[in-house]
Formats: structure tokens, sequence, C-alpha cells
């Protein structure tokens, strides 16, 4: 609990302290008094508002408590009830869905990251979620595999088995290729092969699966050589194929991959990445280019991901050790 009396003379202050605690999700027993449930995150957020507080010239203190049986714990959990704020986010898929034939795909994807900012930002302060959450968070997956089936065809079905992994000297200056209109695993599959597998690879950017050479090593479509398996998408793949699963950044990558491409947990950057690949694909004047263009994308975010220097250490393996196969 925060208790905080701040002076009425700097108005200003105290809406921003009263903007940074409703941000916080914070719950407002009184004018002043304010509960979180207890952990590190809520008390970081308690003193720096206390700080401010003080600062001011008003005064703040932070109590620890605990409630005096379920009726109380009840009617403070009633504080954090987001259903409303899920009911509007449902809504606005809703309205998604009911005009997505009427747009072109900057403007759905543009919506989608917008809601799905917002629910990212409301599951944070969904201190005791429930079944709106679910609701919520299934409806985005529903609208957003949508969009993927109209703007990005032919994405690749799980394959039962195992992966194999792979020699990468075997790897090196081949040919891969995948469908052309990059879209998140593509372009992150891409980056990848390049980053730490292939540096020398040259890609094809295919109109139809159908259309992969021979001798092109396929990624990211029914029948590849590296495509989805299990519940892991082509990136996760390419990973364990090439023994990366160690490297932190790849794998917190991994994750954010994985949600964009087929759900899951969400991911705080998911929306921004979405919005940049979106603006990118629409400038970029061929899948060279905005491979080029999202590559710095990727290496921003693994920099800021992991531990840089260890990249293509650990990815050099004899097939002495592979998995075995399907």
């Amino acid at each position: 609990m925060l208790v905080s009396s701040a002076p009425g003379s700097n108005p200003a202050a105290r809406m921003r302290i009263w903007r940074a605690l409703k941000a916080s999700g914070a719950g407002a027993l009184r004018d002043g008094v304010y509960v979180l449930p207890r952990s590190e995150t809520a008390s970081a957020v308690f003193e720096e508002q206390a700080q401010v507080v003080a600062a001011i010239g008003g005064s703040a203190q932070i109590v620890g408590f605990d409630s005096t049986g379920p009726a109380q714990e009840a009617e403070l959990e009633r504080l954090f009830d987001r259903s409303e704020d899920y009911a509007a986010l449902f809504q606005k898929l809703d309205a998604f869905k009911v005009e997505f034939a009427k747009v072109n795909e900057i403007e759905a994807r543009r919506q989608l990251a917008a809601v799905r900012r917002e629910a990212a930002a409301l599951a944070a302060i969904d201190y005791f979620p429930g079944a709106a959450r679910l609701q919520t968070e299934q409806a985005l997956a529903d609208a957003e595999a949508l969009s993927n089936r109209r703007f990005s065809p032919d994405e690749p079905h799980a394959a039962f088995g195992h992966v194999t992994l792979c020699d990468r000297a075997e790897f090196q200056g081949r040919t891969w290729a995948t469908r052309r209109r990059l879209w998140v695993d593509r372009v992150a599959s891409a980056w990848l092969i390049r980053r730490f597998i292939d540096p020398d690879a040259h890609f094809l950017w295919l109109e139809q699966p159908k259309g992969c050479p021979a001798s092109a090593l396929g990624f990211d479509f029914d029948g590849a050589r590296f495509s989805h398996v299990g519940p892991r998408v082509t990136f996760e793949v390419l990973i364990a194929s090439f023994a990366l699963e160690g490297d932190e950044g790849l794998a917190r990558l991994g994750a954010l991959v994985h949600y964009l491409d087929v759900g899951g947990t969400p991911v705080p950057e998911a929306a921004g990445f979405t919005a940049i690949l979106t603006g990118a694909r629409a400038q970029a004047a061929d899948d060279d280019a905005l491979l080029t263009a999202m590559s710095t994308v990727l290496d921003s975010l693994y920099a800021g991901y992991g531990r840089p220097g260890r990249s293509g250490t650990s990815s050099t393996r004899s097939n002495e050790n592979a998995v075995p196969g399907p």
C-alpha cells in the first residue's frame, strides 16, 4: 500500500503521479491510497512515486500488509478487474474482422499491431487474469491468422518427427529458397541463415513453393528441407538444427518469431517488430531489399537480447551427435 499526501499547490505534479500509478495498474482505495499485489515491481513503482511525492514537499509511506480474510481478498481483487478493458479490445477485434475485406495489408497490419500493443500493455497490469484475457488473446490470434491467410498464403503445416543436427560445414555457399513477400518467420530465418549458418548464402524468393529447384535448400514451406516441426516454427527449427540453442539472444528472438507466427506467450516487442516489418515491406523494392532492411533490425534486437560476442561459436557440430531423424 502507498499512502501519500501531495500538496495541492502543484496540480501538474499530482497529475503526473496519478498517471504513473494508473499506468502501473495500481488500485485506488481512496485519494492518495493505492495498492498493488506484493512484488519487487510493485515495490519499485511505489518507491519511485514516493520519491516524487517527497520531492514536491509531500509525504508518503509504503506499507506491506496481508488481507484479513477471503472477503477482503475478494474486495481487493475487484480493484484489478480488467474485464471492461478486455471487452473494449474484443470490440476492436470484431470491428477489424467486419472491415477486414476492405482494407489493404498495411492498414490491416497497422490495426492489428495497435491492438497487440494494447493487449500486451493490459496483460502487464492484469494481476488476476481470467477468462476475459484468454478470450481476447484467442480473438487476437484468430484475427492474425485471418490476416496471414490473406497476405501470407501457403503458410507451412507443422510436420511430425524430430529435428536432426546438421554439420554447418556442409551448408556453406548454398542456395536457399523460400516463398516471396517475406514475413516474420521467413525474414528472421533468412537473417539467421546468413548471420549464423551460411554467410555466403544466396536466396531465391519463390512465387510458389513447387517452383523450388531441387538443388536449393528450401525453408518455411511444406516439403522444405527446413520448416515447422512439432511446436517449432522454422526459425526455431534452424536454431535446433545447427546447435544454436545455447545462444540467449537467439532464444529470445525465437520466442518473438514463434509468438508472431503461431501465437503463444506474448512478447513485448511483438507489436513494434510487426509495425517495422510492415513499413519495411511497403517500402522495399524487392525481398532482397527487405532482408537488408530487416537484418539491421534483427541485428539490433539480437544485440539487445543476448551476448553478441557469442555469435556463431556453437554452430558447428559433426553429424555423429545428430538426433535421430523422423
